[in-house]
């Protein structure tokens, strides 16, 4: 396999992890070797110390087109249902993979981003989207139900229950404008201008102690699904006592007295 075949090209750069989707010949579409690459990558990063954050864009003028059709038909004839459940399963583990993964992963959307595709820009934690982006729950479309890939969990809690209803019952696309305004995306910028709003971005996140970092993302994902204010009240008491009790706390109130940059480490 050549370094163009390979569904994944993925770069370390400064402590961020560049991932990029690479069959831009197919929009990008997930076949079985892109699956499997995602679910590794993801799941290998609950060790990966010296990374910080995670960075995962599409090659090409699109971000993802959701499962390959083209493949996925030609294996369905030769598959049982108890087969067919454990691809999807495959599947699936994906976005619980990213948000286990303790960096915190920007999703840059370019294009489309449908189906599978759709689902892992929503698992990701923060979203940077182009003019051109274009989002959908495309399993509807294709005789499926639109609750697929952890969709039915995190959209209702990203634009509420009318909106995700709306586009999970129809497989519309909801573009970059209306998008934005629902938060859906934090912010729209040119194509040219993805990679430096991007990396402007990682500058600000890396400004924060590694600790802090991954303990923000963790807390954050236990608060949309606690019980109530005290369950999640609890979860920030033990962040920020875990948070105290290393050195990076100590530099980061000597800098911010000094008036100067911190100096974080890592411990």
């Amino acid at each position: 396999m050549t370094m163009s075949d390979e569904p994944l090209k993925i770069e370390e750069r400064d402590q961020t992890l560049w991932v990029t989707l690479n069959r831009p010949e197919r929009l990008n579409a997930m076949n079985t070797a892109m699956i499997e690459a995602l679910n590794v990558l993801f799941a290998g990063l609950v060790e990966r110390l010296d990374i910080r954050t995670v960075v995962l864009r599409g090659a090409g003028p699109n971000f993802c087109a959701g499962l390959d059709l083209k493949e996925q038909s030609s294996l369905e004839g030769r598959m049982s249902v108890s087969a067919g459940l454990l691809v999807q399963h495959k599947v699936s583990q994906i976005s619980i993979a990213m948000r286990r993964c303790p960096q915190p992963i920007v999703c840059l959307i370019d294009g489309a981003a449908s189906g599978g595709g759709f689902a892992m820009a929503l698992a990701s934690d923060i979203r940077i989207a182009t003019p051109t982006a274009r989002m959908n729950a495309a399993f509807i479309r294709i005789g499926l139900s639109a609750c697929d890939v952890g969709v039915s969990y995190f959209l209702p809690r990203m634009v509420g229950s009318s909106v995700a209803s709306e586009l999970m019952l129809t497989g519309r696309f909801i573009h970059a404008p209306r998008a934005e305004a629902l938060g859906l995306v934090s912010k729209i910028v040119p194509a040219a201008d993805l990679q430096a709003e991007a990396e402007a971005l990682l500058a600000e996140l890396h400004a924060t102690t590694p600790l802090g970092l991954r303990l923000t993302k963790e807390a954050l994902n236990f608060s949309i699904d606690a019980g109530g204010l005290e369950a999640a009240i609890a979860m920030e008491d033990r962040n920020q006592i875990l948070a105290s009790r290393g050195e990076d706390v100590r530099e980061g109130v000597r800098a911010f007295m000094e008036k100067r940059p911190p100096r974080y480490g890592q411990d």
